[in-house]
C-alpha cells in the first residue's frame, strides 16, 4: 500500500502503485495514476490529468498537469505524460494540453531544474537536462540528450534537435538543428556541442564530419538550399549527416540564428 502522509490530500480515484511514498501537506486530484517508487514531496500538487511512471521524484511545491495558460483552452481534459527516472526540482510547473485528449510529455531519465515552466503540448525528450528557470513555451519539442542552461527560454512552436547545448540566458526564437551549441542575444551559432557528443561515445571523426556540415551551414554564407548540397557533395553519408539534413529540410524556413533561409 502506498505510504502517504496523514497530511496529505489524496482524491479517492486517484491510482497510486503500492511503493508510492506521498509527504506531508501534498495534493494528488482526481484521474491521476502515479507508477512504482515514486516519490511526491511536501507541498506539491499533482493535478487532474497527471500520468506518472516509475522511479520519479517529484520536489516541494512542484505542479504536475496545471491548467494551460492559453485562451484557447476551453476547459477540456487532456493530460501531462511523464516517463521513468526523472527528477523534477521544486516550483516547477508542467502544463497540460489544451486539447481534449491531447497530452504535454515529459520523456524518461531527466532533470528539470528548479522554477521551470514547460508550456502547454510540448514534448521533452530523454536525458535532457532543463536548468534554473528555463521557461518552454506551447508546442515546444526538444530532443534527446538535450541541454537548456538557467534561464534560457524556448519561444512557441520551436523544435530543438538532439544532442543541443543552450547557453545560459538564451532567447530561442526558431528552431535548433542536432549536434550544436547555442550562445548569445540574438542566439547565434556557437559550434558543435563535442564534450557531450564525446560523453555520448561520438568518434572524433564522426564530430568533425558534424562541424564540417556547420561550417557549410552557418560559417560561409551561402543560402540554406546551397548548404545541404555542398553537404550532400563533401561529407559521407552517416546517421549523423541524415539527421541534420534531415532537420534542416524540415525546419529551414525557421532555423535559428540564420539571418536569410531561403530554400530556393
Amino acid at each position: 500500500m502506498a505510504k502517504i502522509s496523514n497530511l496529505a490530500l489524496v482524491h479517492p480515484d486517484a491510482k497510486l502503485a503500492d511503493s508510492v511514498v506521498v509527504d506531508a501537506f501534498v495534493y494528488i486530484d482526481r484521474n491521476v495514476e502515479i507508477g512504482e517508487n515514486c516519490h511526491i514531496h511536501s507541498h506539491a500538487s499533482v493535478l487532474a490529468g497527471a500520468r506518472i511512471g516509475k522511479n520519479n521524484e517529484i520536489f516541494e511545491s512542484a505542479i504536475i498537469a496545471a491548467k494551460p495558460q492559453d485562451f484557447r483552452w476551453k476547459g477540456e481534459d487532456s493530460y501531462v505524460v511523464i516517463g521513468d527516472n526523472n527528477k523534477i526540482r521544486e516550483q516547477v510547473i508542467i502544463n497540460r494540453s489544451i486539447h481534449a485528449g491531447g497530452e504535454t510529455r515529459i520523456g524518461s531519465n531527466s532533470f528539470i531544474m528548479a522554477q521551470t515552466h514547460i508550456g502547454h503540448d510540448s514534448v521533452i525528450g530523454d536525458y535532457c537536462v532543463l536548468g534554473n528557470s528555463v521557461k518552454i513555451a506551447g508546442d515546444v519539442k526538444i530532443g534527446n540528450y538535450s541541454i537548456l542552461s538557467s534561464h534560457a527560454l524556448v519561444h512557441e512552436r520551436c523544435e530543438i534537435g538532439d544532442w543541443v547545448l543552450i547557453k545560459g540566458g538564451c532567447r530561442v526564437n526558431g528552431n535548433v538543428p542536432p549536434f550544436v551549441v547555442m550562445a548569445h542575444n540574438p542566439i547565434a551559432y556557437f559550434g558543435v556541442n563535442a564534450f557531450i557528443l564525446k560523453k555520448g561515445n561520438k568518434s572524433d571523426a564522426v564530430i568533425d564530419d558534424i562541424a564540417k556540415c556547420y561550417r557549410h551551414v552557418y560559417q560561409n554564407s551561402a543560402s540554406v538550399f546551397n548548404a545541404l548540397r555542398r553537404i550532400h557533395e563533401d561529407i559521407e553519408p552517416s546517421p549523423e549527416r541524415k539527421a541534420i539534413t534531415d532537420f534542416i529540410e524540415g525546419h529551414g524556413m525557421k532555423l535559428a540564428a540564420l539571418p536569410q533561409v531561403d530554400m530556393e
